[in-house]
């Protein structure tokens, strides 16, 4: 063999090898693209509903920022007087999964209902909140419910509630207000992480601490809500595709970090 044949074979191994590695680049996954959809700073990009009140009048500075911890706080109020809280980030979302960590400070204010002890959530596949009335309790809209440990006894978290809404869940169209998880109790005031994926109409699923806790599918329109009922109720079965993300203020102190969402 000559000298220009052993260096076109080596000129074409190294070619081919070349479009290989080049090939099996392609073919690895794509790191993901988490967006941070609170920066730390303040509540710009956010818009928020506190029942009794107007959009945007963030009465008693229930909704605060400190030391990038986006804060649910009562210590400017005397009693709750119901004023059920909800802070919604400023764009609907239709396919996606959202993260963030939470976690229950401190002490109920007074006046805030038993249930709501430790209480708080996650609504996805929200109304607009500007559509919302002033006495409005909760948007429709899915819940992601957020309950802390009451120090001893189970208590699971990222649960499912349904406010003017209904599930499938087991090939079964559910119409039940709550459903609870498989999760374990998380007691103190320890951070806890939290994950959502929402495909649409199609499968939701939770994850609490990196585990399944609980899917369901096909969410929709239905059931009573203290708004418009009427309006809602000729809408009964029509599928939720999307929505906007809120964060709950329901009476006990809570606190949310690195709120991302990647969108699929």
């Amino acid at each position: 063999m000559n000298y220009k044949n052993i260096l076109f074979i080596i000129c074409t191994f190294l070619l081919l090898n070349c479009k290989s590695n080049n090939k099996n680049k392609n073919l690895e996954p794509k790191p993901e693209q988490w967006v941070k959809l609170f920066n730390g700073v303040d509540l710009k990009d956010w818009t928020i509903k506190i029942k009794g009140r107007p959009v945007n009048d963030n009465y008693k500075n229930t909704f605060r920022v400190e030391n990038g911890v986006l804060k649910v706080n009562y210590d400017e109020y005397d009693t709750f007087e119901n004023a059920y809280g909800h802070i919604f980030y400023n764009k609907e979302f239709s396919n996606y999964k959202f993260r963030m960590q939470y976690r229950f400070t401190g002490e109920q204010v007074k006046g805030g209902a038993g249930w709501a002890l430790r209480n708080s959530g996650v609504m996805i596949h929200c109304e607009d909140p500007k559509n919302m009335g002033v006495d409005q309790n909760f948007p429709v809209s899915i819940e992601v419910q957020l309950l802390g440990g009451l120090g001893n006894g189970e208590r699971s978290t990222g649960n499912l509630c349904t406010p003017g809404t209904h599930v499938v869940m087991n090939n079964k169209l559910e119409t039940s207000h709550c459903f609870n998880s498989i999760s374990e109790t998380y007691h103190g005031d320890q951070w806890v992480d939290l994950e959502i994926v929402v495909m649409n109409d199609s499968i939701i699923t939770h994850k609490i601490n990196g585990v399944d806790v609980i899917s369901y599918s096909k969410p929709q329109i239905g059931g009573s809500v203290d708004y418009n009922n009427e309006q809602w109720k000729s809408k009964a079965g029509t599928p939720l595709k999307k929505g906007f993300i809120s964060l709950q203020s329901e009476s006990h102190p809570v606190e949310f970090r690195n709120i991302e969402i990647l969108e699929l």
